[in-house]
């Protein structure tokens, strides 16, 4: 008799590789101030570690598009974990091994770039590929652990600094990195199934000449914009608005901003089977707008905070919602628009908080005037919605 595949584990590993993406996004940045004073790179060069990140991710989501069908979702996935862990092990080592501390903690960051890019790429995929029920809750249950990841490096980094002193972070950094090492095997143990048979989904030229495929990037420009750009800003916009310090910055504005994302995904998880994703992501782009204009327009530092943990609620439901509908419009996507989707939403993350500060420095450093042009994101997130809603019906279902 043939043995029932346990893909619950298969659910598991993707839950902990998004733990893992958020290990790799959010713990060096706690640490940029201890590289400028243990060796003494200034913050001109500490500025290029998130951007080496984000541009290694969009050039990992780039590749991704030829190389992960052809290599296989098992391998490349395996592969993401080991980046990570290797390339976080090499940022408590490399530093001091090489002449240069700083060539060390970009090669650290690179490899686990890496590992997070496939991660981006691949997990969804492979949740989508598994015989579950009810798909877009079940993605945005998964996209949910990025969250609750995030939280986890920023507390628990908090708590251990507090306890044993940043001087030992070196020691922190190895404990993270057993997280994706554990992963490895979970990967390289669980069923994995083709999104695709081969040869049935369409080809890069085929995607590339589709308009419901290029309303679809602009999802995902726009969610990765309205998403990043209140996460990297949150901790800095607490700290001015309401004149607190760092630490009870980044706990009153990235972790709550986070803990709204993650109770809207998992909200959404919960309750999708009710409820239509396009209508849900409708009222979130309006909402998340609202957000924006509270944050930046208010007079009240209070109601500006209100709306920065508020806009967590909002987008929440944008990335994995874009990635779903996705899936329903364009069921023949296949890998390739997965690592298109992963490489619009990256794009959209790099370029809107680098906006925000470059005109927040034009308008003599108030970060209010940076944030109210960001709300062009979910505004066009809107107006994108209402056109697949009136134009496109699954065109790309009925015309493949």
């Amino acid at each position: 008799m043939t043995k029932q595949k346990n893909y619950k584990k298969t659910l598991y590993a993707c839950y902990l590789g998004f733990v893992t993406q958020a290990i790799s996004a959010n713990f060096a940045p706690l640490l940029f101030l201890t590289f400028k004073s243990t060796y003494g790179i200034s913050l001109e060069k500490i500025a290029m570690i998130p951007l080496v990140f984000y541009l290694t991710q969009l050039l990992v989501d780039l590749a991704a598009t030829k190389f992960a069908d052809k290599i296989g979702y098992r391998a490349c996935v395996v592969a993401s974990q080991a980046l990570s862990a290797v390339g976080l092990v090499s940022m408590a080592f490399l530093p001091e091994l090489l002449p240069v501390p700083f060539v060390g903690i970009l090669l650290s960051v690179v490899l686990y770039a890496i590992g997070s890019g496939l991660i981006e790429v691949l997990v969804s995929p492979i949740v989508e590929a598994c015989p579950f029920e009810n798909k877009d809750g079940m993605m945005s249950l998964l996209h949910s652990f990025y969250c609750w990841g995030a939280m986890g490096v920023i507390l628990g980094s908090t708590l251990f600094f507090g306890i044993f002193g940043v001087e030992n972070w070196k020691i922190l950094t190895v404990i993270w990195a057993l997280l994706p090492l554990y992963n490895t095997f979970n990967f390289i143990n669980c069923p994995i199934e083709r999104l695709i048979e081969d040869g049935k989904s369409m080809s890069i030229g085929q995607l590339l000449r589709l308009p419901l495929f290029w309303l679809l990037i602009i999802l995902m420009v726009c969610s990765g914009a309205s998403e990043a750009t209140m996460a990297q800003w949150a901790s800095a916009f607490t700290e001015s608005a309401i004149g607190v310090s760092k630490t009870v910055g980044d706990l009153a504005g990235p972790c709550l901003f986070a803990m709204f994302m993650g109770i809207s995904r998992m909200l959404y998880g919960k309750f999708s089977e009710k409820l239509d994703l396009t209508k849900v992501m409708l009222i979130c782009g309006a909402m998340c707008a609202g957000c924006y204009l509270l944050a930046s327009l208010s007079a009240s530092p209070i109601f500006g905070l209100t709306g920065c943990a508020l806009c967590g609620l909002a987008v929440g439901i944008m990335w994995p919602g874009s990635i779903s509908i996705s899936s329903q419009k364009c069921p023949r996507g296949g890998t390739a628009m997965f690592a298109f989707l992963a490489l619009a939403g990256d794009l959209g993350a790099m370029v809107s908080p680098a906006m925000v500060g470059s005109l927040s420095e034009m308008a003599g450093g108030n970060l209010k005037s940076g944030l109210l042009v960001a709300t062009v994101f979910p505004v066009i997130l809107v107006a994108s919605l209402l056109i697949l809603k009136i134009k496109f019906r699954n065109v790309a279902g009925r015309r493949q």
